[in-house]
């Protein structure tokens, strides 16, 4: 897929940036001073810093004692193996169930989910998420039934690292799946406590102080953040959004969006109720960035698997075949083209778009409110992966 370096290409100017930021935080740590005191200036953004929970310094610390050009081969590295076994786990059962040639079909969708914006950013930037979507996806997708094992397990490590996957203990909740609820709440405590012994005053700070910072981890304002509170940001910039405006957006969003996540959960499609979950994740955060934004994945999966279902012999089935494909492609080409690699607009308020401009700026928003509404729940009969109530 001759495709895929020209889609990279933008992306190398990232350097591993993120990545970089980690390390040289994890210097200025080592060397006894405080985490959250870690300061680079930007150009852009004015200042940055290591925004992460200290559960996840523990982790990364040792990376420190490794000359940069490992650490940066051994994060692409899990990056790459992370695509592969989730794309394997995705779509193998698609391929079984509609007899699909096996082995093109996975190296497609392999070579599509590497040129997805979100996969181009975690590789360029040197991010964790895709450790973060493997932790998930084996914790969930694979329930078995009783919550017996370690279900929850993975979702509270997540949440420790990072907590943008916290969201997936509110849809344990909604599925009434008390256990694993429990379990991944009690994982996140428990990793969450162990960074408190090691490093109690840089812990305290983080949950007492910079969690709540949001100016921390840049501007609001800028294109990159694809969740509602970005969107309202550029909206009213340089004045802040209503916190109120956003709330209620929140509240309507979320509440519909885990709504329906548990709905067709119990229905008894796990991976429909994860990706609206984690499509509720990246509205609900006041920060997204595009490379939070993997759930796109496996909405186009879902799609493409009920299209597959539908029937072309009736008006019906062929009319609703056609709108899940295209749904399913136009899903994947705005995954594909994205919004800030080939659109950079940098902080630009969108007050001042045009009608193309704003849908443009702010695609990954609209997408995912729209997928919100539209994801189909698949007939449990041909969903394998089913989660348990």
């Amino acid at each position: 897929m001759a495709v895929l370096p020209v889609l990279y290409h933008p992306g190398l100017g990232h350097d591993f940036f993120d990545l970089k930021i980690y390390m040289r935080a994890m210097d200025w740590w080592a060397a006894g001073n405080p985490l959250y005191d870690y300061v680079q200036p930007d150009r852009v953004q004015g200042a940055l810093y290591f925004t992460y929970p200290p559960f996840a310094a523990l982790l990364l610390r040792p990376f420190a004692l490794l000359p940069l050009g490992a650490t940066v081969t051994i994060f692409t590295v899990l990056t790459v193996l992370g695509v592969l076994v989730t794309t394997y786990w995705l779509v193998a059962p698609v391929v079984r169930r509609h007899n699909l040639p096996r082995l093109f079909t996975l190296t497609v969708a392999v070579l599509l989910v590497f040129a997805a914006e979100s996969t181009r950013e975690t590789i360029t930037f040197g991010q964790i998420n895709m450790l973060l979507v493997v932790l998930i996806l084996a914790d969930l997708l694979f329930a078995v039934p009783g919550e017996r094992g370690w279900a929850g397990v993975g979702v509270g490590l997540a949440t420790a690292l990072k907590l943008f996957p916290g969201i997936f203990i509110l849809y344990l909740l909604a599925t009434r799946r008390w256990r694993a609820a429990v379990v991944a709440s009690a994982t996140a405590a428990a990793a969450t406590l162990l960074a408190a012994a090691v490093a109690p005053w840089d812990s305290w700070r983080f949950w007492t102080h910079e969690l709540w910072a949001t100016d921390r981890v840049g501007r609001t304002d800028y294109t990159g953040n694809q969740s509602l509170f970005g969107l309202l940001s550029r909206f009213t910039a340089p004045e802040k959004p209503s916190q109120l405006a956003w709330l209620l957006l929140i509240v309507v969003a979320a509440g519909y969006g885990l709504w329906r996540a548990a709905r067709v959960a119990r229905a008894g499609d796990a991976l429909a109720g994860l990706t609206l979950t984690g499509l509720v994740g990246g509205l609900f955060s006041p920060i997204t960035w595009t490379h939070h934004l993997y759930w796109f994945i496996p909405a186009v999966v879902v799609l493409v698997d009920a299209g597959l279902d539908e029937r072309r012999d009736t008006v019906r089935g062929a009319r609703r075949r056609r709108w899940l494909f295209t749904l399913a492609v136009g899903t994947g080409f705005v995954s594909i083209y994205g919004v800030v690699t080939f659109l950079d607009w940098g902080v630009a308020p969108t007050h001042t778009d045009t009608v193309g401009e704003f849908v443009a700026r702010n695609a990954y928003v609209l997408l995912s409110l729209l997928l919100l509404v539209t994801l189909p729940a698949r007939r449990p009969d041909r969903a394998e992966h089913r989660a348990t109530p």
